[in-house]
Order: C-alpha cells, then sequence, then structure tokens
C-alpha cells in the first residue's frame, strides 16, 4: 500500500433500486467515513479502511453501480487538519446523541426504579454503542470524554442499576481477601488499589476480570465494577466510597480522594491544583505498563509520595 495518509472512495449509484442509496450510506457511515466533497468519502489509510472500503466498492458494484477506491494526498483545496475536523465533527456528534440517550436513560432510572433490568440492559446496548463510536475516532474528539466518565457514573450509580449488595462496614471483616475489579485499571481503580493495599487490608489479593459483572466466590470483595461491594455511590467515584466506609480519617487521604474525583468524574467539583500533574503520572504508568499489577505497583510508589507530600498523617 501507498504511504499516502488518506483512502478515498469515490462512487456513483443507479437510481434504482432505491434502497442501495440508503444501504450504501449507513456502510459508510458504520466505517466512520466521512464525505470530502459529492460523492467522495475518506478514511484514514489503515489495513481497516482498506478492508471497510473494498466491501463496500464490492456492495455498489453487485447493485450495478461503479465506485474506484483511492490512496491519496492532497494537495489544494483541503488541508489534513480540515479533513481531521470533519472526522471529529462527525464523531463529536456521535458522542453527543449518544450522551443525550444516556441522561434519558438516567432520568428513566430515578422515575422509575423497579425497571432496573430493562434499564440494565439498554445501558448495556448503550456501552456497546459507545464502544463502536471509539473505534471510528480515529482523532480523539473532544466530546469522548465527557460520555465515558457519564457512562461510567450510570454503571455504578445504584439508582439506576439497582441497588448493590450491602457491604461489610467494619475494616476487620475485610481483612485477607481477594479484591475484585475490572482489567485495564485506570486512575479511580489503581487508587482504590492503593488505598486498600496499604490502609485498609494489608494482606490483600488481587483479581482482575474481563467483564463488567462478576459473581464473587467466598472470600472475594469486588472494587469499583457493577454490583461491587465497594464502587461509585452518587457523585461520588470508588476512591472516596472506600475511604469513607473504610479508611482512617486522614486530610491526606481526603485530599487524594477529591483528586481522584476530578480525574475519574470530571465535573471540575474540586478543583485541586495537583490533579493534572497526577493525571499525566497515571497516563504514563498506563502507556509503559500493560500489566494490571505492575499499574498497581507503580501507581503505589505515586501514591506514597502524594500522600506524604500532603500530609500524611493528620485528621481530617
Amino acid at each position: 500500500m501507498s504511504d499516502a495518509p488518506w483512502l478515498l472512495l469515490f462512487h456513483q449509484l443507479p437510481s434504482r433500486p432505491p434502497y442501495l442509496r440508503v444501504k450504501i450510506w449507513r456502510l459508510l457511515r458504520d466505517a466512520g467515513a466521512v464525505m470530502v466533497r459529492n460523492c467522495a468519502y475518506v478514511l484514514p489509510a489503515t489495513p481497516e479502511s482498506r478492508e471497510a472500503f473494498g466491501k463496500i466498492r464490492r456492495d455498489i458494484e453487485h447493485g450495478r453501480g461503479q465506485a474506484v477506491l483511492a490512496s491519496a494526498h492532497f494537495v489544494e483545496g483541503l488541508a489534513d487538519g480540515e479533513i481531521r475536523a470533519l472526522f471529529n465533527k462527525a464523531r463529536n456528534a456521535d458522542y453527543a446523541a449518544l450522551e443525550k440517550q444516556l441522561r434519558v436513560l438516567a432520568q428513566t432510572g430515578k422515575r422509575k426504579p423497579s425497571r432496573g433490568d430493562d434499564i440494565r440492559a439498554r445501558l448495556e446496548r448503550l456501552g456497546q454503542r459507545l464502544a463502536h463510536i471509539r473505534a471510528l475516532d480515529f482523532f480523539q474528539a473532544s466530546g469522548r470524554q465527557a460520555v465515558e466518565a457519564l457512562l461510567s457514573r450510570l454503571e455504578h450509580d445504584p439508582i439506576v442499576t439497582g441497588t448493590p449488595p450491602g457491604a461489610p462496614s467494619e475494616r476487620k471483616a475485610v481483612r485477607r481477601r481477594t479484591w475484585v475489579t475490572r482489567r485495564n485499571i485506570h486512575v479511580d481503580r489503581i487508587a482504590c488499589a492503593w488505598l486498600i493495599g496499604r490502609f485498609i487490608d494489608p494482606e490483600a489479593v488481587f483479581k482482575f476480570t474481563a467483564g463488567k459483572r462478576y459473581r464473587p466466590l467466598p472470600g472475594e470483595l469486588r472494587f469499583d465494577m457493577a454490583d461491587a461491594e465497594f464502587t461509585h455511590e452518587g457523585d461520588k467515584c470508588s476512591f472516596e466510597v472506600l475511604l469513607e466506609r473504610l479508611g482512617p480519617s486522614d486530610a491526606a487521604l481526603h485530599a487524594i480522594g477529591e483528586i481522584i474525583h476530578d480525574l475519574d468524574i470530571r465535573d471540575g467539583k474540586f478543583g485541586r491544583p495537583e490533579s493534572a500533574a497526577v493525571a499525566e503520572a497515571i497516563d504514563d504508568i498506563c502507556r509503559t505498563q500493560p500489566g494490571d499489577s505492575g499499574r498497581i505497583g507503580r501507581g503505589g510508589v505515586l501514591f506514597d509520595g502524594l500522600y506524604e507530600e500532603l500530609g500524611a498523617g493528620k485528621a481530617a
């Protein structure tokens, strides 16, 4: 394949059958392509794009239309930055539509909590829709983070998803446990693991699962996942919930809780000045450390230092 950065699909469709035009439009939309000129669609030049455009070209020709697929450099009339902006505009429209659906679902859950099973099923479908949009978000559109944060809140919100089982309230009841959470941990779960290992259950063993839901075995406790004993409650992230239920009254830990809230919930509630630096450090850990156990280890070093810097051991 050429080293050109773009793939272009030019097509011409017959007037009949009329459904062919709709079919091709849907295929182009589902591939994430954007139109740059009449009947000219573009995708980044990747093997996946080549495969998607190739299938669409065959469907067009099967319907007695005409199609040409080309590698392209844009020289005049459109700059690469303008094309990337077209993609981001399309994805932001997708994110905005999904955000609207999520907010409607949240209101439904608050008005009719008895419909928990139906709401959970709809929430799962919207999560699948988000995964599809992310796969087409080639240039990191700005609307992505807000929708991800909203979906995460709803996945953990007991009002929407049903009240989770009661959690142990005494610290002695959570010693020597296996703590279960989702794979590919990020800021909230990394911080939770540090809090658990250092202050709640020093002999904790961590287990990572592929799914959002998990039925615990004897001796296991779940955190930051659907139906977990310790997870988001209202506008609180999982770290805040764990700290409130099981952690010591410590000003530095509460400050860390505010930082994690800022980074995980993204509602600007606390505006901690340390948040940006912690976000950068967490991103570096996740970028360079693919394994979850490794992320816990490096995250522990980060949060040990932050805890000391914020005044370890002072009463809240």
